[in-house]
């Protein structure tokens, strides 16, 4: 677990907040202008009502109903401006919704009406919105092209807020591309506008965003300055959530200086204050932050605790799915009467004689579904935030399944052929004893066990640009030299083992970790392997081959604590690290094997940490 946090969620969290793809929403503006369009008495155009209702509406799939019948109304009378508005809030819809593939083509199809109708502002803040989707999306260079072509429309339109929010947001994806020089000059200058219009939400995620950028370059006293600013204003506000998330940033900072009561203050200040508010998401972090504090000052028995309740939270998260299932069905529902009524409303143009038993009805259904809405309203506004999240988490849950290579040729083609690499080093790992040790355990704790050194070992695969595969029992199978990586994966793959066994090691020798008492053996090889993806439900990224087998049978013929390795690796890694000749074993379709135990480090290869 690494000491430093990222920042990629928490700014884009922030941005997403102010951005411009949703616009001015209000249910309860939204609510009565249904309420006014329903009763087919209104002053204003049917377009103008559809516009604002569209504008307003904060549900995103009432939302793409209304901009639906928009689309229509406007279709018919051949109004750009109206289409143009129109697709702007379907894509909005599509977009809250996760679905930003269909986003995009919304807003491209607003794009070309906007373009039609010459609206400067709209074109602007339709390129903006492309931007925040190709963002989104991951797809960082497009997403900057469209931020420069929006914000310079905006410039010329002088709309402070939506230039400094586009600004932004702009900087959020320099700064999740590492592109940091550019993500502090778009952030500043955000902050700059937002505090010349006196717009104090965009003036505390400008200077708690710009807080985040200057700690990741380790400018401490200008991120905490920022940082402890931000945090005034949103305790002004009343506004929590990031309060909570900068307060972590603040305990990076301290550690780092080596004040390390103070930074432990900041992170339980963090978690009071998940806490008090019930911010599960946070409160996870926060003992996660904990638990890597404590892990790095050697008391890996709280270390072991904090991270235990980090699970529990996190575990908790995952519940929402069933809260997110309840709402969607009770929106579906009303959406499909709030349809009735709109096409009832029509037939009433038709046939005057019903107009008065139409409206009271109407009036009677309004009249109810007003109350559900109102008792629903504080359920929503609850859970509305947590739901958007998962949402959002769902499009990046691929990635934790699958490499980022094969995830992307999975989601564009549908499918992920096999690929044969030449050269790749895999490690597998085995606990001594763990089989009776388990007999003992509740299966909770048996899980919390594997999960403290698992989740270690996946920090220092991912520190050395290596590639998990997977795990089963208690052993542990990584591979290096996939998908282009370095040539040097065999001097990294031993680096990592070299970690591996060294933390284990630490862990059996602190008094207070009794219950963490294990030896491991760790296997390596290099060679051709095949890689893919494994069926078609419930599917697994995997590799093939005797290359495989081989680092499995190192593995199995090592011993406690030492890291054993085959004579393809060998040869590859024996200039800088000190290697024992121990013998040959018979390896199936391999004959003999030779192998040899890893010693120690040569000096000059501590580049490549």
């Amino acid at each position: 677990m690494s000491l430093k946090r990222k920042a990629y969620f928490s700014i884009g969290f922030f941005c997403l907040a102010i951005s411009l793809a949703m616009g001015q929403q209000d249910q309860i503006l939204a609510d009565s202008l249904i309420i006014q369009y329903q009763s087919g008495s209104y002053e204003e155009s049917e377009l103008d009502l559809l516009s604002k209702i569209s504008e307003a509406e904060t549900n995103p799939d009432r939302l793409l109903t209304f901009s639906n019948l928009l689309i229509n109304k406007a279709s018919k009378d051949s109004s750009f401006y109206f289409l143009h508005k129109g697709y702007l809030q379907k894509g909005n819809a599509l977009k809250f919704r996760g679905d930003n593939a269909e986003a995009l083509r919304s807003y491209f199809k607003s794009l070309n009406f906007a373009n039609r109708n010459k609206y400067e502002i709209g074109i602007g803040s339709l390129m903006i919105s492309i931007a925040d989707t190709y963002s989104a999306m991951e797809n960082s260079s497009n997403a900057q092209a469209y931020y420069s072509k929006g914000i310079l429309l905006l410039r010329k339109a002088n709309d402070s807020i939506k230039i400094a929010t586009a600004l932004l947001n702009a900087g959020d994806d320099y700064f999740n591309n590492g592109a940091i020089d550019s993500a502090l000059n778009y952030t500043e200058e955000a902050r700059i506008i937002f505090e010349k219009i006196n717009y104090p939400i965009g003036q505390a995620y400008g200077m708690g965003n710009l807080g985040m950028i200057y700690a990741e370059r380790g400018k401490d006293v200008l991120a905490e300055r920022n940082i402890n600013g931000a945090i005034a204003i949103l305790e002004e506000l009343e506004d929590y959530y990031p309060i909570s998330v900068y307060l972590t940033y603040m305990s990076d900072i301290y550690f780092r200086k080596n004040d390390h009561d103070t930074a432990f203050g900041y992170a339980h200040r963090s978690l009071d204050l998940a806490n008090t508010y019930d911010l599960k998401e946070q409160i996870s972090e926060a003992h996660l932050k904990l638990s890597v504090l404590y892990e790095a000052i050697g008391d890996l028995v709280s270390s072991y605790e904090h991270y235990k309740k980090h699970i529990a939270y996190r575990d908790t998260l995952i519940n929402i799915e069933s809260v997110t299932q309840m709402a969607d069905l009770r929106t579906n529902y009303e959406v499909s009467q709030k349809q009735i009524e709109v096409d009832l409303l029509d037939e009433r143009r038709k046939n005057q004689r019903n107009i008065a038993i139409a409206t009271a009805v109407a009036l009677f259904l309004i009249g109810l579904l007003a109350i559900g809405l109102f008792r629903r309203n504080a359920f929503i506004r609850k859970t509305k935030a947590i739901i958007e999240k998962e949402r959002d988490r769902s499009d990046h849950l691929l990635l934790n399944i699958l490499p980022e290579e094969t995830a992307r040729e999975l989601k564009e083609h549908g499918v992920v052929k096999a690929k044969k690499y030449d050269a790749v080093t895999v490690l597998f790992t085995d606990f001594k004893g763990f089989t009776s040790y388990s007999e003992k355990l509740s299966p909770e704790a048996l899980v919390e066990t594997v999960g403290f050194y698992f989740s270690k070992f996946d920090a220092i695969v991912e520190k050395h640009g290596l590639e998990k595969i997977k795990t089963i029992g208690d052993a542990y199978m990584c591979a290096g030299g996939l998908h282009g990586s370095e040539e040097t994966h065999p001097q990294k793959m031993v680096l990592a083992a070299t970690e591996i066994a060294q933390f284990v090691y630490d862990t059996k020798q602190d008094v207070k970790a009794s219950d963490l008492n294990f030896d491991i053996r760790i296997g390596i090889n290099t060679g051709p392997v095949v890689a893919g993806v494994v069926g078609t439900k419930k599917f697994a990224y995997d590799i093939w081959g005797d290359t495989v087998n081989v680092a499995s049978r190192m593995e199995s013929m090592s011993e406690p604590g030492k890291i054993n390795i085959s004579q393809s690796t060998y040869e590859l890694i024996k200039s800088d690290f000190h290697c024992e000749y121990r013998g040959e074993i018979e390896a199936k379709n391999r004959g003999k094997v030779k192998m040899y135990f890893v010693n120690g480090i040569k000096k000059g290869l501590l580049t490549l940490v």
